[in-house]
């Protein structure tokens, strides 16, 4: 299933305390960063930014890697969240910076990164502009390491495909809106594609940024995970027209239809660039 572009919603209290919880309770946010974390060449590391970073779910993976001297500058445009991840994430290295990704060049000097780490955000940003921002803040031969949800990049991982035994959460909870509210679903054939892989390469590239690699990677779960995540009320599902009761109860009418251990699958398409070092 690829994640809503959920947008909007953001500096709201409930989604922010509601997403909170989520992380704390399932792995799916944990599991994503530090896998990221991990791809970004942490151990010798003075400054690490975790971008578009939220209530810190990602900062705390990467400050169980940094070395003790290090430094980690979350950034976020969602004060709402930010106050979350003060409250409970409390390690002195960390700081929190309220600012849309975009700006990021307005609040660090240049060359000052070693590694900027983007964890399921970035296709909600106005990538070009994003891209030449972090160039600016890399230092020569920093990385730039980012996730995109399948769905955005047009990527499936083979699990995706042979883990599923039967209808997704998704078009179960498009099924029951339609039976119960005449709810017509938009047609996904119709959209394009959000961030395809050509789009961020030649992106990274104007920005003067290298694509070191990439990877479709699967992260597995279950029924119940999906269920939680839907329940957090940026992600609920349907769109159009409904209260946010309303699509709980059809969520709760479609999870009821699955075993809640069946396993679900989703796919991501990771990114790992550097900003060149200099010609010697």
């Amino acid at each position: 299933m690829a994640p809503q572009d959920a947008i909007l919603g953001w500096d709201e209290d409930s989604n922010a305390e509601a997403y909170n919880a989520f992380t704390r309770d399932h792995p799916m946010y944990d599991a994503t960063s530090r896998d990221l974390a991990r791809r970004s060449r942490l151990a010798d590391a003075s400054l690490v930014v975790d971008l578009c970073g939220g209530a810190g779910a990602t900062a705390r993976a990467i400050l169980d890697l940094i070395p003790a001297r290090a430094r980690v500058v979350s950034v976020d445009n969602a004060a709402a969240m930010q106050r979350v991840g003060r409250r409970t994430l409390t390690d002195a290295r960390l700081t929190w910076i309220t600012s849309p990704a975009e700006r990021i060049a307005d609040h660090l000097h240049a060359d000052s990164a070693d590694a900027v780490v983007c964890n399921s955000a970035i296709w909600k940003t106005d990538t070009a502009a994003v891209f030449a921002a972090v160039a600016h803040i890399l230092r020569p031969g920093g990385h730039f390491v980012f996730n995109i949800g399948g769905g955005f990049a047009g990527v499936r991982h083979p699990d995706e495909l042979s883990a599923r035994t039967g209808p997704s959460l998704n078009a179960l909870i498009r099924q029951v809106a339609a039976e119960a509210h005449g709810y017509t679903p938009p047609r996904d054939a119709d959209r394009p594609l959000k961030l395809p892989l050509e789009a961020v390469t030649e992106q990274l590239t104007a920005a003067g940024l290298t694509v070191l690699g990439t990877e479709v990677t699967a992260q597995h779960s279950t029924m119940a995970e999906k269920k939680a995540w839907l329940s957090i009320p940026v992600f609920a599902r349907p769109e159009g027209d409904f209260t946010h009761a309303q699509r709980m109860q059809i969520l709760d009418t479609a999870y009821a239809m699955t075993p809640p251990d069946a396993p679900t699958v989703t796919s991501w398409l990771v990114v790992v660039a550097q900003r060149p070092k200099a010609a010697t």
